[in-house]
């Protein structure tokens, strides 16, 4: 009897043991992904506006700041982090509210990120317009589409950027310019 409830326990009590590093892993994995957006990218939303978007890995690696330029619209910033089995963002909106979300990765190859609204600061109430859910999907290493839903009076409107990276330019490029003018 002892031993089928030491057995029975040690069944229940796996998932635990198991979960805390497979979960940390897969968060990991998506924010690595995060971090590997680091650059510029250009690209144009459903209207063909013009958009721009910066990653830059901060505060040693353990945040992703993107900065997205909308043509006609105000910059808007945006910080990522991981937090504990998710990770959150904060967002940075010229309509001055500061709308969090945060997203569960799910196992297997990062394909998206899905943040869901869980509150905002300076936000006086929900029916106020603000940023409610992004949905940042990975096309390959140098296109990604980012999913924006903007919530007023209850009534959702989306707005989709696709993105690519901008190609780098070389920083040996640069020195070469700077040779050949000299001589």
């Amino acid at each position: 009897m002892m031993v089928k409830l030491l057995a029975l326990g040690m069944l229940l009590l796996t998932p635990l043991w198991t979960s805390g590093p497979l979960v940390a892993g897969v968060t990991t994995a998506a924010f690595q992904k995060l971090q590997s957006l680091a650059g510029d990218w250009e690209g144009k939303d459903e209207q063909g506006n013009m958009v721009k978007s910066n990653f830059k890995l901060m505060v040693s690696g353990t945040a992703v700041m993107e900065t997205l330029n909308h043509s006609g619209m105000d910059e808007m910033v945006t910080f990522y982090t991981v937090d504990g089995d998710r990770i959150a963002l904060l967002h940075f909106c010229p309509t001055n509210n500061q709308p969090r979300m945060r997203t569960t990765p799910a196992e297997g190859e990062i394909k998206e990120l899905a943040f869901s609204f869980e509150g905002a600061g300076n936000l006086l109430n929900p029916e106020m317009g603000h940023e409610h859910k992004l949905v940042l999907e990975f096309q390959d290493k140098d296109h990604i589409v980012e999913r924006w839903t903007w919530r007023a009076k209850g009534k959702d409107t989306e707005m989709v950027y696709r993105l690519a990276r901008k190609a780098r330019s070389s920083s040996n490029d640069g020195n070469q310019a700077r040779k050949s003018q000299k001589t």
